[in-house]
């Protein structure tokens, strides 16, 4: 009896360490083609085919016939349609994380959730005393974000002899700050709300999430469903990347194993959002002007108080909280692990580029407003990777001399 249960634990802990693997080969793969389509979008920005472009971007798409037809332009559809898919994954990311992998032990996630809410909220401040009383004030969530891909990324190629739990700690810090974005953008990036589109959104979700009591395991139903809420929630006031989540939530997990529907679809569908959604959005949204009246916007206010957020706030969020909690005792100091390696990690933290500029594009109607923002975060994400860089180079060599 004992021999089969030290069996399945140790099938269940290959289980999770697999996973994770998988997650951060893809993730860390996917950031370079991500950063590769970015600097495509600044090229085309700034050439000849600048106004080709643009005009691609704002060109009109109809989906649909007769009264269920809906027109939006190319961007809107990536920023509304293409990335609630990527919204999905990271909802059947957290479910798993907080089921079966780094997230299910509270006492395990103590460090990174504290360090990832200190990564939010000292940003977040930063920007508002950038902008305090001004209606830009509206981008205070734009500095508070990580992009996954950029930061295990640069992880990967800065620091390939860290310690494996340093790429834990910064993996589960951006999926906790993925889902502290998603809630800011559900409560606070919200038009006008129609009640009796949203009400029927709640009834399917409902459904939704009966069926996955009921383990029912047909993609089909989660499918149509997923489109409804979709949907509903676009005509309702609440942005339909939500939905995306939402579906994720309700994904049957089983009890871990890879025979249920959440493993089977965010291993098929994980690629697609890490290696299409996520790259066809940078080269939608990174497309930014670069000559002397854009980089001179990253000194207004806005571009200030994204670039503090992102480049001061961020570090000093993370690193105090992982510092006070080791110096006070409340968690113990990982195993070959420095405080330079979380000082690194924080850095990386500042990379916001895929869910900052999705913030951005929800808080700045304005398109000047919007370009500054743009700027702000690439600018930023670029200074944070070299940052992060140079302190794991930094961080190494001291071990290395030790």
């Amino acid at each position: 009896m004992k021999k089969r249960t030290r069996q399945y634990i140790h099938r269940q802990i290959n289980q999770i360490t697999t996973a994770f693997q998988y997650f951060f080969r893809q993730e860390s793969s996917s950031g370079i083609i991500l950063l590769l389509c970015a600097v495509i979008a600044m090229i085309l920005a700034n050439s000849g085919w600048a106004d080709i472009y643009e005009h691609i971007l704002h060109r009109e798409i109809t989906i649909g016939a007769g009264q269920w037809r809906l027109t939006m332009s190319f961007l809107h559809w990536i920023n509304d349609g293409l990335m609630a898919l990527f919204f999905f994954v990271i909802g059947m990311e957290i479910k798993r994380e907080f089921l079966f992998g780094e997230l299910k032990s509270p006492l395990a996630t103590i460090l990174p959730v504290a360090a990832a809410i200190g990564g939010m909220v000292v940003p977040a401040l930063l920007y508002i005393t950038f902008n305090a009383g001004q209606p830009s004030m509206a981008g205070w969530g734009v500095p508070m974000a990580t992009d996954i891909a950029f930061s295990l990324g640069i992880l990967a190629f800065a620091a390939k002899s860290a310690p494996r739990s340093i790429a834990v700690f910064l993996t589960v810090l951006a999926i906790v700050d993925d889902l502290g974005g998603i809630i800011v953008i559900a409560l606070f990036y919200t038009s006008e709300l129609h009640m009796a589109m949203l009400l029927g959104g709640v009834m399917v979700i409902l459904l939704l999430f009966w069926a996955c009591r009921q383990n029912i395991q047909s993609v089909w139903v989660y499918l149509a469903g997923g489109v409804f809420l979709w949907y509903a929630f676009l005509q309702g006031g609440i942005h339909p990347t939500i939905a995306g989540v939402l579906l994720g939530f309700a994904i049957p997990a089983g009890n871990g194993g890879t025979v249920n529907l959440l493993h089977r679809l965010e291993h098929r569908l994980s690629p697609w959002s890490a290696y299409l959604v996520m790259p066809v959005f940078a080269l939608g949204n990174a497309g930014i002007m670069l000559n002397a009246e854009s980089v001179g916007t990253v000194f207004s206010p806005i571009g200030l108080g994204i670039m503090a957020g992102l480049l001061i706030g961020k570090p000093f969020g993370i690193f105090m909280a992982v510092y006070s909690l080791i110096r006070l005792g409340i968690v113990a100091m990982p195993a070959h692990v420095t405080m330079g390696h979380f000082l690194g990690a924080g850095i990386l933290g500042g990379i916001g580029f895929t869910m900052s500029l999705f913030i951005a594009s929800l808080a700045f109607p304005d398109g000047g407003d919007l370009m500054t923002a743009k700027t702000a975060v690439v600018v930023a994400s670029v200074c944070a990777g070299l940052a992060g860089t140079c302190v794991f180079a930094w961080t190494q060599r001291r071990r290395r001399a030790s």
